[in-house]
């Protein structure tokens, strides 16, 4: 067997996006790839998982290389389930999602596929990173996110692994490759999303909604990924997937509840 390190790949744009080719393609310069991604668009889908219908898998060639590829008809998490129970020879030494078309900064990591297959890997204890780059278009420039791709990784897979299982939230600005200023380590920003749905009509006459909004950014510190991004850097958040808030833990403890019969008083 290979002494290279297994490195999965996978996505939610789906396994022919150019952003998970131009990650495939990099990825074969550091180790034995293995794809395994949906077979379809997921965009939004979450930590979403396969239940009450049947999942496929296929193997498939897609471009030339070395790496094993195989579309899948689940989620991205769907995808990192079954590639380490199923698919790869071994746990991966690291899972690696994206490149993403568009924004997984902020408030974005909450919807993202992209990011919760990082988080699923996580669970698994294997490092993991998402990268995204901050241009929609199917046709992006994604050549100058190649090199930070690569430098990211490295370090991931040949420098010790702290306390915890790493796993990293990474997002892009849509620049030239001269234009990058470097490579900010940040927290997320606190934003939300103002959105509404649009009530429309099919050419049949049927109501539909179409759900539109805007990005509001409520925290414009120079610490965040917000801020990174908009001034030419590349963002770095660490993420984890326990989502207690520690801050208001011990200060919930503070409160005394009473049972009574039927229902709970609280002082």
């Amino acid at each position: 067997m290979s002494n290279k390190p297994i490195i999965l790949v996978t996505n939610d744009d789906g396994i022919i996006a150019p952003g998970i080719r131009a990650l495939v393609h990099s990825m074969n310069l550091l180790g034995d790839v293995y794809v395994v991604a949906p077979n379809k668009p997921q965009s939004g889908i979450g930590h979403a998982i396969t239940m009450n219908t049947v999942l496929y898998c296929d193997s498939v060639k897609i471009d030339n290389g070395n790496q094993k590829e195989w579309e899948c008809s689940g989620t991205p998490v769907d995808c990192v389930k079954l590639a380490i129970s199923n698919i790869l020879p071994r746990k991966p030494d690291i899972c690696v999602s994206g490149i993403n078309h568009g924004s997984n900064s902020s408030i974005n990591i909450m919807y993202s596929g992209t990011v919760s297959a990082v988080i699923e890997a996580n669970i698994e204890g294997i490092p993991a990173v998402g990268f995204s780059l901050l241009d929609f278009d199917w046709n992006a420039d994604f050549e100058p996110s190649k090199k930070y791709v690569c430098q990211i990784v490295k370090k991931i897979l040949y420098n010790p692994i702290y306390k915890k299982t790493i796993s990293l939230n990474v997002n892009i600005p849509k620049l030239k490759k001269e234009q990058i200023k470097g490579i900010k380590i940040c927290r997320q920003a606190g934003s939300k999303w103002k959105e509404s749905f649009e009530k429309r009509s099919n050419p049949k006459g049927r109501t539909y909604y179409w759900l539109v909004g805007d990005f509001i950014n409520l925290d414009e510190k120079e610490d965040t990924d917000e801020w990174a991004l908009k001034n030419g850097y590349i963002s770095i958040v660490p993420i984890q997937f326990d989502l207690t808030d520690y801050t208001i833990l011990n200060f919930l403890k503070s409160w005394n509840f009473v049972l009574f019969i039927g229902y709970i008083v609280y002082f």
